[in-house]
């Protein structure tokens, strides 16, 4: 008899990757159908968003055995909405925001919609993100990392979001999987951040948590057909990985401590801890602060095969452990200049973005695109973080710089050295 006595269900099935639509289909029906709760959900709702990791420019998608090795296949999106047409009545969305489009690299989504075949196959329409309309929501609990965000309207008026990620490691985040999904659906500026905003030392794991909250997805499913080891993007290329399995659970944080288990890496390591070389892990801060958990004893966990070898799966770590550690002490102790000089800041630079390294602003700008490289404007400090911040008189993201006092915290207890100070 299935345990009904735990808080969340992650279900990882074995489907080989060569595998036709059919059989996939018939796999990921049967990692799913355990996930009551998720079913509940999402029968009961009128307008389902479905967030695909699937954003890239097309004629450079990266294959491995056949597959797509960086981003969700064509079977396994083919089977979750076959699925979700089978089981719910719902207007079905596919929403996303297309990096390479925000940012001008590619000049209109069709040139970056991997799935587009498969949207068009069961008549769903993709909700282009890097237009509006937009609206500000609070986090529920009130944030980790800040207390509002800019999100698109469509997804917020969703009644239940669905994300469909790939098992793969990321040399900044350590592992990407359906929280860090979610991210592609964080619009840029100028109504909203820039990637980079987010995507900062100490702040991304917190954020992730925040926005985890937020959309709170009633069904995770992860494509780990073929994986990917090493880095996200342009490291992985020649580092994809047969797992012949695919995973679901319903509950974003639950699912990835799952799939982190199944890569062969421990779900409640942090910080200096491979693969996390980088940043604090994601899934565990989230946990921590009181949104699902990392603790596989804690999560109706089954799965039919096992984790990955030892080395199967790992994070690039490109720099030294003595110039991250300080890298992370310079960006806390400027995050909270920053805040005990707030006045000082806003009275010069409000309304405009900054960089602020060794107590000075190195950059500004009105719409916080940076065009020059931070290492040449770190000048001789390089190894000194810049803090990257939005001026405002208000606050009214109400950033938590106790997040930062907490960070310096947790250096002084595990004894590191600060390095070199040039």
């Amino acid at each position: 008899m299935e345990s009904r006595s735990k808080a969340y269900r992650v279900r990882a099935v074995t489907c080989d990757y060569c595998s036709d639509d059919d059989a996939v289909y018939e796999a990921l029906k049967r990692a799913t159908a355990p996930l009551t709760r998720a079913w509940e959900k999402l029968k009961s709702a009128k307008r389902i968003a479905v967030k695909f990791n699937q954003d890239w420019p097309i004629d450079e998608v990266v294959l491995y055995e056949g597959q797509r090795q960086q981003l969700v296949c064509d079977s396994v999106a083919r089977a979750t909405l076959r699925l979700l047409r089978e089981r719910t009545d719902a207007e079905i969305l596919c929403a996303d925001v297309s990096y390479h489009v925000m940012y001008g690299v590619r000049g209109s989504i069709e040139e970056t919609t991997t799935l587009s075949r498969v949207l068009q196959e069961f008549d769903v329409p993709l909700v282009d993100g890097t237009k509006p309309p937009y609206v500000g929501v609070g986090v529920p609990g009130g944030g980790q990392m800040f207390e509002q965000y800019t999100m698109m309207q469509g997804v917020i008026d969703a009644d239940a979001v669905v994300s469909v990620a790939k098992m793969k490691n990321h040399s900044y985040m350590g592992t990407t999987a359906c929280l860090k999904n979610l991210f592609g659906l964080m619009p840029g500026g100028p109504v909203g951040r820039s990637r980079h905003y987010f995507h900062h030392l100490v702040r991304m794991p917190y954020m992730l948590a925040d926005i985890g909250r937020i959309f709170n997805p009633a069904l995770n499913i992860v494509d780990a057909l073929v994986g990917q080891a090493g880095g996200e993007w342009g490291d992985g290329k020649g580092r994809g990985r047969v797992v012949n399995g695919l995973v679901a659970g319903d509950q974003v944080i639950a699912t990835d401590a799952a799939v982190i288990h199944l890569m062969g890496h421990d779900p409640q390591a942090d910080w200096l801890t491979p693969p996390f070389h980088r940043d604090r892990n994601a899934i565990l801060t989230a946990a921590q602060g009181g949104f699902g958990t990392a603790d596989l004893d804690q999560i109706d966990f089954v799965s039919e095969f096992g984790p990955q070898p030892e080395g199967t799966f790992f994070a690039k770590a490109w720099d030294s452990r003595e110039t991250v550690v300080t890298w992370r002490r310079t960006m806390c102790e400027q995050a909270l200049y920053y805040r005990d000089h707030m006045r000082d800041f806003v009275d010069s630079y409000a309304g405009q973005y900054i960089l602020l390294q060794d107590d000075e602003v190195k950059w500004h700008a009105e719409d916080g695109m940076i065009r020059i490289s931070r290492r040449k404007l770190a000048g001789k400090h390089r190894n000194h973080a810049m803090f990257f911040k939005y001026v405002d008189p208000e606050e009214r993201e109400q950033e938590h710089f106790e997040v930062y006092e907490q960070a310096l915290e947790h250096i002084e207890a595990l004894g590191l050295d600060a390095g070199p100070q040039e």
